[in-house]
């Protein structure tokens, strides 16, 4: 329907653009003149300074203010490795590392569960926020998370939202290699 009604509005621009009514000046394209036609960018959008739709399949760069669904769902590489909230978290020998949270590509692995980010809402070097689908124990549920790195990169800042969240932001602190 919304491809249907661009395509009429674009055939709609350009056969208004063919006919020879109005001055000169406004066949010419002078912009100073009020009637002036609005320029077609090779997308097919006015030319207004919009940035084009996003084409199917694409991708959004960083950065750019898309809304959720549209940003690449992926975990930006200063958040990524092993987090611990105290020491023996990072302890690789110990296997009761209940404070341990591994950050992938797109995971988030605690203890007993695992989230994969579905949704990115924001985004930048060092920050996220994002919808998780996570499993665990038998249950499945979702969440709104925040991670933000801080000192350097050596400390890790998580924040839920939402119904079930957990209270308060949690600290983590970079594992070594």
């Amino acid at each position: 329907m919304k491809k249907t009604f661009l395509m009429v509005g674009v055939l709609a621009l350009g056969l208004g653009a063919c006919g020879d009514s109005g001055t000169p000046a406004q066949r010419s394209g002078d912009t100073a003149d009020t009637g002036a036609p609005i320029p077609v960018e090779p997308d097919g959008g006015i030319g207004d300074g919009a940035t084009p739709l996003p084409e199917p399949g694409g991708t959004t760069p960083v950065g750019d203010d898309k809304g959720m669904d549209e940003m690449e769902p992926t975990i930006p590489s200063a958040l990524r490795g092993r987090w611990g909230m105290n020491a023996n978290d990072c302890d690789a020998s110990r296997s009761d590392a209940k404070g341990l949270l591994t950050i992938g590509d797109q995971t988030l692995k605690f203890y007993e569960s695992v989230g994969t980010l579905t949704k990115t809402a924001e985004r930048d070097a060092t920050r996220l926020r994002g919808t998780f689908a996570f499993t665990g124990e038998g249950q499945t549920w979702q969440r709104d998370v925040v991670l933000d790195a801080q000192d350097g990169n050596t400390v890790l800042i998580r924040r839920e939202y939402g119904d079930g969240a957990a209270p308060g932001p949690f600290r983590y602190e970079r594992c070594a290699s």
